[in-house]
């Protein structure tokens, strides 16, 4: 297997720039139509800026955010613009961000309209940099005595008589005259939406320092607050709330704080499909990335596959792996099929023995503790159930013949664990000598040499040094 057999998400076919995707080219998750409803919300009448589209990370919600900005511009509806807030984190200025992203709507050949346009936005700017950013959005919340105040404390504490009466004078015009800055600035920002209405996305937010997002959202509210101006935050709430509670502390309510920014939240859907045969996001990333590979041939990841399928997607759905955790584990199996020569997951391996090695790989890609136990043969059964969401080998009651995947694995794998073995032992039944009758069935002639130096366990470690390049 070469590296150009590797899913695209992963080898040199990526593409390039995620910014110029558009549904037309991909909508492995039917999300069109999401994008076409958000578009018919922002072109009402109903006031929800700022929105946000919630989801966590690596779900999607980048590629769907650029897929939704290029189906508004061939729609015409609106004006769209997308800012990256993690790659402006680094400049600390929200307001510069969003203000850069904006004047590029006047056309550069207006010169004398985007001079204009920047002479209105200097002032507010200029303001927020003497004040570190913060009297500017204290003032407009009606906060500004207490400002003012802390501000004429340090001058009266620093200066003598004379410089305190020119500071004192240059502080009290400053406050003066953010309020017509700010309202000249808004008009200007009206002037421009007049056109066409503007809705700028905030992507990314999740992850920037916390006091950026934090001064981001009030950015947005206090300046931004302008007719015809929208915003779309794209991020993981959850995680925007605990930047809220580093800047404010446990005590202050998140969610309440939030609320008081985001008029309306969405929720990426994880589900795609019709009604009657809809299936997980993260499950449909993982046929497509496989169908895009040549791992559909060698591995037999199809429909068709059950038994090597069913145990992937059973993973998947019980560790809600998200998209970007699915890539990775096709890209993990994707190197044991470059490092075996394709021939560790190829069709003339028996499927309990693909059983095992996909197992090892998986456990690899999420949960090396485990492996680490494997190694110094401490292995707990009942930590390895907990990995597959079983509690004992009570759950596995059912017919004999047709264990899930995960199930043949724990019978499989917990008689060689050094603790709670017992929770998973066959039964002393007919149905549990049935059952093990059918596992030795599987499970041999062909693992007899695996048996004999060291079990099945050993098979999962033979792909574990595969994965560590050793010998």
């Amino acid at each position: 297997m070469s590296i150009d057999e590797v899913p695209s998400s992963f080898s040199r076919k990526k593409y390039s720039d995620v910014a110029k995707l558009t549904f037309r080219e991909r909508d492995d998750f039917s999300r069109e139509f999401i994008a076409e409803k958000i578009i018919d919300l922002l072109s009402s009448n109903i006031e929800l800026t700022p929105m946000s589209i919630d989801g966590g990370w690596g779900t999607g919600k980048t590629e769907f955010c650029c897929k939704l900005v290029n189906l508004i511009k061939e729609k015409g509806t609106h004006h769209a613009l997308y800012i990256n807030a993690f790659q402006a984190d680094h400049a600390n200025e929200p307001l510069l961000t969003i203000l850069t992203e904006v004047i590029k709507l006047i056309p550069e050949d207006s010169k004398e309209k985007r001079s204009k346009f920047i002479k209105k936005a200097i002032p507010i700017f200029r303001f927020g940099l003497k004040t570190t950013g913060k009297a500017v959005f204290s003032h407009i919340s009606k906060q500004d005595a207490v400002a003012v105040a802390s501000e004429l404390d340090d001058v009266i504490n620093n200066a003598t008589n004379e410089a305190i009466d020119a500071s004192v004078e240059a502080i009290l015009k400053d406050y003066i005259d953010v309020d017509k800055n700010l309202t000249a600035l808004q008009k200007a920002l009206e002037v421009l939406a007049e056109e066409k209405p503007i809705v700028l996305f905030i992507d990314e937010l999740d992850r920037c320092k916390p006091d950026f997002a934090v001064h981001m959202l009030e950015t947005i509210k206090h300046v931004f607050d302008v007719e015809g101006l929208q915003f779309v935050l794209v991020c993981n709430t959850q995680q925007l709330k605990a930047s809220i509670n580093h800047c404010y502390g446990d005590a202050v309510d998140a969610q309440r704080y939030l609320d008081k920014f985001l008029k309306f939240t969405l929720m990426l859907p994880e589900q795609c499909g019709k009604k009657h045969e809809e299936i997980s996001v993260s499950i449909q990333h993982f046929n497509n990335l496989v169908k895009d590979s040549n791992l559909c041939e060698l591995v037999c990841f199809t429909a068709e596959s059950t038994a090597i399928h069913s145990l992937v997607c059973y993973v998947i759905k019980s560790q809600n792996l998200s998209l970007r955790e699915v890539e990775r584990l096709v890209l993990y199996i994707s190197i044991y099929q470059v490092l075996t020569n394709g021939n560790g997951l190829d069709n003339s391996v028996s499927y309990a023995y693909k059983l095992l090695r996909i197992t090892g790989i998986i456990l690899f890609c999420f949960r090396q503790d485990i492996i680490r136990a494997m190694l110094n043969n401490c292995l707990d059964a009942k930590e390895l159930g907990n990995f597959f969401g079983e509690e004992g080998i009570k759950l596995f009651e059912g017919h004999p013949y047709s264990p899930d995947t995960h199930h043949l694995v724990m019978i499989a794998l917990a008689p060689e664990c050094a603790k709670n073995k017992e929770l998973f032992a066959l039964p002393n039944s007919d149905y549990g000598k049935t059952c093990k009758e059918w596992i030795d069935d599987i499970f041999s002639p062909r693992y007899y040499r695996s048996r004999y130096q060291g079990g099945y366990i050993h098979d999962i470690l033979e792909t574990i040094k595969v994965l560590c390049l050793s010998k």
